[in-house]
């Protein structure tokens, strides 16, 4: 039998982290054994733990090594972490670490380096001189560099749980269309007051997060949005074609893909308005300047211009025109996804799976994430691919605007 020590630290027993640690060991068949407890007094304390871990396998003691680090496991003898240098451009060597969405640390020459704005699914660069570590996209590697490869060396820090008594202080990702929605959207809204509340005073600079799909203008949410947009309190924009197009057609006819908002009918040769609509932005250059032009009035593009909401638009290989402003490159388009996302305190992803996707992988898991879509797959695929932090709410994303837009002050 094969044992290895290892510790944790922190809020383990109120955030349910050693549970989670021993059920973990057990469930993969290891055993073990509490050779040291401390506990925390009271709600501010951390506690500490070792644990004696037996495995009847190497492979087997990996395995579950691997399982655990994520939960802020360390193996108790500490050592520097392994680097290797890229063989190629876009090429990470072939045991590099990848990364989860927890804040991580990595032991070099016998002092723990932070690495900054966490983001999974991505490896780890290190600078010797000046000493830093960076998170490293794929794509974004290049010959020579030096990446960390293994586990040794590296420790995350699991989520907490928050003090604040709201609905992301529950920390699970139940899905559930029979779940009373009203206190949750009540508990974003406060959020959202609050994170405007302290930037008006300069007391922070957090920014709420959209990322949003075209059903949006098609279920009817589209006048409740452009109101939060305009009351100030969306700070930065992720959408793709469909969406502008879609808002600036409402615009100029009235109509979504075609269809009349206000008389609930399909429009003859409806179908031409989004073609229309995107011909004539691009013929002025850019989404801006079809607002200041005038030509675009009201809506989610023109609150977004008026009140400087950053905004990145991220192209698909479906996309008509496109509109100027989209990125149809995706990495560039990822790469402009990821400079908006420091400082994000709240995000809101809402009618769009592949947005909540991209947008929950770029997330740290510190980040409150709300995922509202009226297919209820879409909560836990999101949940499934890492983003366990994301509180689902199923139901269709007008009423979800609709009731938020209220709960900040909208009278409408």
């Amino acid at each position: 039998m094969i044992v290895q020590p290892i510790t944790i630290q922190g809020h383990i027993i109120d955030s349910l982290i050693l549970a989670k640690v021993l059920d973990a060991i057990v469930m993969l068949g290891g055993t073990f054994t509490l050779s040291e407890v401390t506990v925390g007094t009271r709600r501010e304390d951390t506690s500490h733990a070792t644990i004696l871990i037996e495995a009847p396998t190497m492979e087997l003691l990996q395995e579950i090594l691997k399982t655990i680090q994520p939960h802020g496991a360390v193996v108790e003898t500490e050592e520097d972490c392994t680097v290797e240098p890229a063989p190629a451009d876009g090429i990470l060597p072939e045991d590099f670490y990848a990364t989860s969405h927890l804040a991580t640390q990595i032991r070099w020459q016998g002092s723990w380096i932070d690495v900054p704005q966490p983001e999974m699914d991505v490896a780890i660069r290190l600078k010797p001189s000046p000493l830093s570590a960076q998170m490293l996209p794929m794509g974004s590697v290049k010959k020579g560099d030096l990446v960390v490869t293994g586990r040794k060396g590296v420790r995350v820090f699991p989520l907490e749980r928050p003090k604040e008594r709201d609905v992301f202080g529950f920390m699970d990702a139940q899905v559930s269309s029979e779940r009373p929605h009203h206190h949750i959207i009540a508990d974003v809204a406060k959020r959202m007051k609050a994170i405007q509340q302290q930037r008006k005073e300069g007391k922070g600079s957090g920014k709420v997060l959209f990322a949003g799909g075209p059903a949006i203008i098609h279920a009817g949410g589209r006048e409740a949005l452009a109101w939060i947009i305009e009351a100030g309190y969306i700070h930065v924009l992720f959408c793709g074609n469909a969406l502008a197009a879609h808002d600036m057609e409402a615009s100029l006819y009235g109509t979504s893909l075609g269809y009349n908002l206000g008389i609930g009918r399909s429009m003859p040769h409806g179908h031409e308005h989004h073609l229309r609509t995107i011909n004539r932005v691009r013929a002025l250059g850019s989404i801006r300047k079809a607002i200041e032009s005038g030509l675009i009035k009201d809506g989610i593009m023109a609150a977004c211009i008026r009140q400087g909401v950053q905004m990145v638009l991220a192209g698909t290989i479906r996309d008509d025109g496109p509109l100027p402003d989209v990125i149809t490159d995706s990495i560039k388009a990822q790469e402009a996804m990821r400079a908006a996302i420091p400082g994000v305190g709240l995000a809101l992803l809402v009618a769009s799976t592949l947005h909540a996707v991209a947008t929950g992988n770029l997330l740290p898991a510190s980040s409150p994430t709300v995922c509202v879509d009226i297919n209820p797959a879409v909560p836990t695929k999101l949940s499934d691919r890492g983003s366990f932090q994301a509180v689902g709410l199923v139901m269709d994303s007008s009423s979800f605007l609709w009731e938020l837009a209220r709960e900040l002050g909208w009278k409408g």
